[in-house]
Order: C-alpha cells, then sequence, then structure tokens
C-alpha cells in the first residue's frame, strides 16, 4: 500500500513538474506578445504627437486618427474599411435603393480602381462603363496610391455636374476618356419582361427591395402570360449585378428551391459558422431555369448562382463571374461611424467556396463585342436573321396544298416568332442563348417514367 501512495504522490508531482515546464514558456509567450502590442501601440500615439506638433501645415486630428484606422482596415483585404458617419449613412441609403452618384460598383487591384460593374440605366451604363474596365484617372488626376474610399470621394459630386474618367480596358491599345454627368441613382432592384413564352427577370443589385420586387414582378408577368402553363422557363438575369444584402441573396436562392442548404458562412472560429436552408415553396413551380452571369456579377450573385447550381435547379450560362465570396459584417461605431469588416467566407451547397475563383457556367457563352451600324461593311445587315433564298420564293413554285388555311397561318406566325426571336441575339447574345436552351429543353418534353420491377 506504501509503495502504491508513493507512486501515486510521484505520479502527482511529475505532473506538476510538467505541466509548469509547459504553462511556463506560454504564460511568457503571453506576456512578451502584450508587451510588444503596448509598445506598438506606445509608437503609434508618438507619431501622432510628432504629426501634430510638427508638420508644415495644421492637421485636423480626427480625420488623422480616422484616416490611421482605414488604413489599418484597408491593409487586411479591398473590401475592409472605416466608415465615417457620412459614409456609413450613404451605405444605409445605398440599401434602400436610392443614391447620388455615376452608379458603378468598384473594387481595387494593384493600386487601381476595378469596375465589378456599372449598374443598369445609371450614368456610367449610360456612358459605356464596363465591368472589367479600370479607372486610372479622375478629372486628369491619377488614382493611383489612393484608398479606394479617397478614389470614391474624388468620383462623388453634386447632381448634375460632370466628370471625366480614364479608363484602361482589355484589348483597347490605349486609355480613354469618358464624361460622365452625375446623376442620382434610383434602383430598380428587379426588371421583368417577357420574350415569347420566357420569363426574364433581371436582378440588378440585392437591396431591401429585391426580393419584394422578384416576387411581384414574376406573379403580373405570369398572370399576363395566362397562367404558368403558358410559360416555358424562367431566366433570372444576374449579370453586372455587384450583389448586395446577404439576406436578399438568401430569400431569391429560397424563392425556386423547395428544400437543401442555400449557403454556408465560416468565420476563424468555429462557431462563428452558420448555415441557411431553404424552405418549401418554388415561385417557378419547378419550370425550367437559367441563370445568366458574367465577369462583373459578383458576391450576393454568385451565391445565388451557386446555389441554383449546385442543387441542378437551374443551368447556369454566360462567363465565370467575379470571385468575391467573403462576407462583410458593418459595425456600428461611436460618433455614428461604423467599421466594414471581412468575417467570414461564403460556401456553396456543394462546399465550394467562390473567393477568388468565381462561379464557372455549365456553358460559356461570350457576349460578342457590338460592332457600330456604320462600320458594316456595305453588303451586311445589322441582322443575323437575314432572309435567305427558299422554295417559295422560286417562280413556278408548287403550292403546299396539304394544309389548311389555319394550318397555314399557324406556321407562319411561328416562323415570324422564330424571326423576332433571332433578332434578339444581335443585341443580347447570351440572353437568346439562354431562351433557346429553354425551348429546347421544352421541346423534349418531360422524362418519360421509368418502369419499376
Amino acid at each position: 500500500m506504501k509503495k502504491f501512495a508513493m507512486a501515486a504522490t510521484g505520479g502527482i508531482l511529475a505532473g506538476a513538474v510538467v505541466t509548469t515546464q509547459i504553462a511556463g514558456p506560454l504564460i511568457a509567450q503571453e506576456a512578451e506578445r502584450n508587451s510588444t502590442v503596448y509598445e506598438q501601440l506606445d509608437l503609434f500615439g508618438d507619431i501622432f504627437e510628432r504629426i501634430r506638433a510638427g508638420y508644415v501645415e495644421d492637421v485636423d486630428e480626427k480625420e488623422l486618427i480616422e484616416a490611421a484606422i482605414n488604413g489599418m482596415l484597408t491593409s487586411l483585404d479591398p473590401h475592409s474599411s472605416y466608415l465615417s458617419a457620412d459614409d456609413a449613412d450613404d451605405m444605409r441609403v445605398q440599401t434602400r435603393g436610392e443614391f447620388g452618384g455615376l452608379g458603378i460598383e468598384v473594387t481595387q487591384e494593384e493600386g487601381f480602381v476595378k469596375v465589378v460593374s456599372p449598374m443598369d440605366g445609371t450614368p456610367a451604363y449610360e456612358a459605356g462603363v464596363e465591368a472589367g474596365d479600370f479607372i486610372t484617372h479622375v478629372d486628369g488626376e491619377s488614382v493611383l496610391g489612393l484608398t479606394l474610399d479617397e478614389a470614391v470621394d474624388m468620383m462623388r459630386g453634386p447632381v448634375g455636374s460632370e466628370i471625366v474618367v480614364t479608363l484602361v480596358r482589355e484589348g483597347v491599345d490605349e486609355p480613354f476618356d469618358v464624361t460622365i454627368i452625375r446623376d442620382t441613382i434610383k434602383l430598380t432592384a428587379v426588371r421583368t419582361r417577357t420574350e415569347g413564352e420566357t420569363v426574364v427577370l433581371r436582378v440588378t443589385t440585392f437591396n431591401d427591395q429585391t426580393y419584394p420586387n422578384l416576387e411581384e414582378g414574376l406573379s403580373e408577368a405570369v398572370e399576363e402570360a395566362g397562367g404558368i402553363d403558358n410559360v416555358n422557363g424562367f431566366v433570372l438575369d444576374l449579370r453586372n449585378n455587384p450583389g448586395g444584402l446577404l439576406t436578399q441573396a438568401i430569400k431569391v436562392s429560397d424563392a425556386f428551391l423547395e428544400a437543401g442548404e442555400i449557403v454556408s458562412t465560416r468565420g476563424r472560429s468555429a462557431e462563428d459558422g452558420e448555415r441557411f436552408n431553404a424552405t418549401d415553396g418554388d415561385l417557378a413551380d419547378g419550370k425550367p431555369m437559367v441563370v445568366l452571369i458574367n465577369g462583373g456579377s459578383a458576391s450576393a450573385s454568385e451565391i445565388v448562382a451557386g446555389a441554383l447550381q449546385d442543387h441542378r435547379r437551374a443551368i447556369v450560362i454566360g462567363t465565370k463571374s467575379f470571385g468575391k465570396g467573403s462576407v462583410q459584417t458593418v459595425m456600428p461605431l461611436r460618433q455614428n461611424g461604423a467599421m466594414r469588416l471581412t468575417t467570414a467566407r461564403y460556401y456553396t451547397p456543394s462546399g465550394r467556396s467562390i473567393q477568388a475563383l468565381g462561379v464557372s457556367p455549365d456553358i460559356v457563352v461570350e457576349q460578342p463585342p457590338v460592332v457600330p451600324e456604320e462600320e458594316l461593311a456595305e453588303d451586311e445587315t445589322p441582322s443575323i436573321a437575314r432572309r435567305s433564298r427558299s422554295e417559295s420564293s422560286l417562280r413556278g413554285a408548287l403550292d403546299n396544298d396539304s394544309l389548311t388555311e389555319d394550318e397555314r397561318e399557324q406556321i407562319i406566325k411561328e416562323q415570324e416568332a422564330a424571326e423576332e426571336a433571332a433578332k434578339l441575339r444581335v443585341d443580347d447574345y447570351q440572353l437568346a442563348y439562354a431562351i433557346d436552351i429553354l425551348k429546347g429543353l421544352n421541346a423534349l418534353g418531360p422524362k418519360p417514367a421509368s418502369d419499376t420491377q
């Protein structure tokens, strides 16, 4: 018994020694790290005081501190930043869908301002700014070396005022200037129209109005078509949609999914992760869907495209999306400012991270460059649906007497509808391709039920 007791005691002592040996260095490392942090904060305070006392001009202390905070945040990634009280208010206004400016979503790449996408119907869109353009100068002043917020401030101004931005575009040899008139940007989150038997849902942004607009527009389009049975499918057009609210992306995805995961977010700690699932109900009633994306489709757009693609609910067509797979949380600060901080990455239902990779379409379809009508050759016409010679155009051709007059009129109507659809390929080849896919799916009809033994 004595031997056992001694062994037990020895074990306890040994354990105590080992614990001390492990904990000692850890405590020392933590103390050293804290000491280093305090030294760095002292250094910051020292530099701040020297700037106040010795800079060549008087400085605004508040602006100096805000610049230091913003520099700390922007050093993390292109999407983290400090928002002054005015900037925070502007952001809240934008999410409601109306604000003043040019109408472009921008990011920063290698020191230059890069256009993620121009917003439909805005001054920048009308002036010909394209996704992927680099803005190098604003009114002749270089933006190289500025933070993104500083560059954006240069582009702000009174409604009705003129701004000249210098753009660098892939495939264009020289930089060129574009003149834009600032205007109040009123974003219609969703525009709905019908092309033949296809309902096209053009989603331009994800703000507070997106899902309500989508639900209302889809319902009206189906009603105008005479019911869901007269609709052959839906095109969800997310091209040049720079994203927006995560909550709205989840609602739009849920609108077309009956069940399953929509998106998950994962932060630095496992407990920070969230998973969002679809609820019962499909606004499209199971009809075939095509999602259109391009290099200007970012963030919330990629969540929707990725979710519908992973669940095989839609065919994704177009070109690779932008690749912004991170989540920013806006945290209110004192004095009405805010901090936009990247807090998580998001993942599609299959576990894909889109960050820097984007969503790859199921079918890659490039949008052909628009050739101005005056540049066409003399023997060319703007339409690709050119009339060609046929049997009926030959002199003395036999009539088709096997058809009734009603059957003949029906065939002529179908031919006219096909020619009208072909004209769309000139204006928007990607959309025309999407509509053709839906026609093809409907032409095949439902899959026959398999025999069970």
